[in-house]
């Protein structure tokens, strides 16, 4: 099965808009992984409703070296050249080559 890495931006953007991501993805057949590193930052942000709908929904916790999210996804993609990397940081978009998944408008998300 193939895998999805959700960054910190693109969980809150997805909270934010009502966007039910979860059943999104998994609908594409995707698996959803998380970093470790992920969860502490939505936790230091204070993310509580993102935080809550993690917690009631399957998914993978990983742990993966690395001083933050942002390095620790970059080392995932690395290693999983065909997993997707859902983020909406341009900086991390850049840093990547692996297929990414992005939200376009208010409602859609689009594998890039």
């Amino acid at each position: 099965m193939r895998q999805i890495i959700l960054d910190t931006s693109f969980i809150i953007t997805a909270v934010k808009q009502k966007i039910d991501f979860f059943d999104i993805i998994e609908g594409k057949g995707l698996q959803i992984v998380i970093p470790e590193q992920t969860i502490k930052e939505l936790k230091g942000l204070g993310a509580e409703l993102a935080l809550k709908i993690i917690e009631k929904n399957k998914f993978k916790l990983i742990n993966v070296l690395g001083r933050n999210a942002d390095n620790a996804i970059i080392k995932f993609a690395k290693e999983n050249p065909l997993a997707i990397v859902a983020t909406l940081d341009a900086g991390l978009k850049k840093k990547i080559r692996n297929s990414k998944m992005v939200i376009r408008g208010r409602k859609k998300l689009e594998i890039t």
